[in-house]
């Protein structure tokens, strides 16, 4: 069976780059729009979409493990469902305790947050997209090598 790790990896990987470009480019936006102010709001508002990417790709890695990589498992299933829990009640707290501070500018934080979010969705679907990982496994393809051995062990049998 062929394993999700390679490409959660290049995920995890890909989505750091783009938390990088957004910090460099939403910093610099934010602290000519609001100084340092803005600036530090479009580097939180990074690092907590990042943080968000990895705790996807971290529950279903972990999920992977615990379900002995049976994609179909409901311990599988309840992994990935407990990230994106914990990621909702994260965000409502987040959201909660940064609402009413001075030091954060709410538009560069919001709009670096939705920035990050769509680009992690972009990285998402090409990665995926790109991977060569099969719809199936564990089968066998006529020509293939493990095809012709089974060809003869029955053959030899008979």
């Amino acid at each position: 069976m062929n394993s999700a790790m390679p490409i959660l990896k290049r995920i995890i990987a890909y989505g750091g780059l783009l938390a990088l470009a957004i910090a460099v480019f939403g910093g610099a936006v934010g602290f000519i729009v609001d100084g340092g102010r803005g600036l530090v709001s479009a580097l939180l508002g990074t690092a907590i979409a990042f943080l968000f990417l990895a705790v996807t790709a971290g529950s279903i890695l972990l999920g992977n493990k615990a379900a002995k990589s049976d994609f179909l498992s409901p311990i599988f299933f309840s992994t990935v469902l407990g990230g994106w829990i914990l990621k909702f009640v994260l965000f409502l707290i987040i959201i909660v305790l940064l609402k009413d501070q001075p030091w954060i500018n709410t538009i560069v934080l919001f709009l670096s947050i939705i920035a990050a979010v769509v680009g992690s969705l972009v990285v998402d679907v090409l990665v995926i997209a790109r991977s060569r990982m099969p719809y199936v496994s564990d089968i066998t393809l006529p020509g293939d090598v493990s095809d012709t051995n089974a060809d003869e062990s029955a053959a030899a049998s008979s």
